[in-house]
């Protein structure tokens, strides 16, 4: 069976993997906790940022020639305001930030160390662009909400392991249309942050 890999690409390098990453965003998302009705053309457009900003980067896991996995970063600076607002209004400097966006995997490629790659080459870029900090954020949900799968486990373990502290004072809205749903609702969602 061929291995997977994990390769970073920024720039023009990256066009050719945009649909790849697209179509992974809205398989992906589609999942619980985000239940997220992605749409292609929106997804090509969002994607295309990544070779377009300076400093941002791409790690992609490839198995078999195929795109299965994708992990997204770039500067704070350049991300949207809704974004860098709470850094700002908590006295952080977005220039001195790196945030990480995405990290979608198939299903079955989950448990076999690529997750970890994806914030090691990530943290690689951060730290090698000066970055002092690095942050995610992920989407908050009721522990009760019916939607929630039997047998769920959150990742916040995971990212304990990878060094990242929630920060329940630094949180962002997002908005976006949920599985099922005629029109898009908004999303709370919380920043995770690891010293460089």
């Amino acid at each position: 069976m061929p291995e997977t890999s994990l390769t970073t690409l920024s720039g023009p390098a990256l066009l050719p993997y945009l649909p790849a990453l697209a179509r992974l965003r809205i398989a992906v998302f589609r999942a619980w906790p985000y239940l997220y009705e992605g749409d292609l053309a929106y997804e090509e457009t969002y994607c295309r940022t990544y070779a377009e900003s300076p400093g941002a980067a791409v790690v992609l896991a490839i198995h078999a020639g195929e795109v299965v996995g994708a992990a997204t970063c770039l500067p704070l600076a350049q991300e949207t305001d809704n974004i860098q607002a709470a850094f700002i209004a908590a006295g952080l400097t977005p220039g001195e930030i790196f945030y990480f966006g995405e990290s979608v995997l198939l299903p079955s490629f989950r448990g076999q160390g690529l997750g970890v790659g994806f914030f090691q080459a990530r943290e690689q870029v951060a730290r090698a662009w000066g970055a002092r900090l690095a942050t995610f954020c992920a989407v908050q949900r009721a522990p009760n909400d019916p939607r929630r799968p039997p047998g769920y486990t959150p990742l916040d373990e995971f990212w304990r392991h990878r060094g990242f502290t929630p920060r329940p004072a630094l949180t962002c809205t997002m908005s976006w249309r949920e599985t099922g749903a005629p029109v898009p609702s908004q999303n709370r969602l919380m920043f995770w942050t690891k010293p460089l």
